[in-house]
């Protein structure tokens, strides 16, 4: 009786390893025939549609880029009030370098949002856009440039170098 049980465990566990290779070949040979995603892995946005809600609510005048070549790709957008009821617009992109950028805009004073775009951010000169001067500051991660126009604070900040953080900024209406 006890070779009986064997044998039929033995041809169990063979079964087992048989249906185990079949359903490992099914799922190889699936993968290699549905088409992969050959892309970056960068989720673009449209920001348009936030944008204009945004220019129609905001206490200031929002801006936002036109212009831009495509290979400035927005990947995040948010228009919100923040803890303090300021009025917050964020506008983010990844460069044609891969770099980060983006546009910060805030009722808020220019220090609370130079300190949350640029953290640890020290001035670093100015850099002339579109016929205005921006305050170049460098930061532990991330460099900006910013201007006050009345009560917004505009930074255009992130891992970008200056030359494509001038670029986002003469873009900007």
């Amino acid at each position: 009786m006890a070779g009986k049980s064997s044998m039929r465990s033995r041809q169990s566990v063979r079964d087992m390893v048989l249906s185990m290779l079949a359903v490992g070949g099914v799922v190889t040979v699936g993968y290699l025939f549905v088409p992969h995603s050959a892309g970056d892995g960068v989720h673009v946005v449209d920001y348009h549609t936030a944008l204009a809600s945004a220019k129609r609510a905001a206490p200031y005048p929002v801006l936002g880029p036109q212009g831009l070549p495509e290979r400035w790709r927005a990947t995040s957008v948010d228009y919100r009030k923040d803890k303090n009821g300021h009025n917050v617009w964020h506008l983010g992109f990844v460069t044609p370098t891969g770099e980060y950028a983006a546009v910060e805009q805030s009722n808020a004073t220019k220090a609370d949002v130079l300190a949350a775009a640029v953290p640890g951010g020290a001035a670093d000169g100015s850099a002339p856009v579109a016929g205005q001067d921006w305050e170049r500051y460098q930061g532990e991660r991330y460099r900006g440039l910013t201007r006050q126009d009345g009560a917004a604070t505009t930074v255009v900040a992130g891992s970008a170098s200056y030359e494509e953080l001038a670029q986002l900024a003469q873009a900007l209406r």
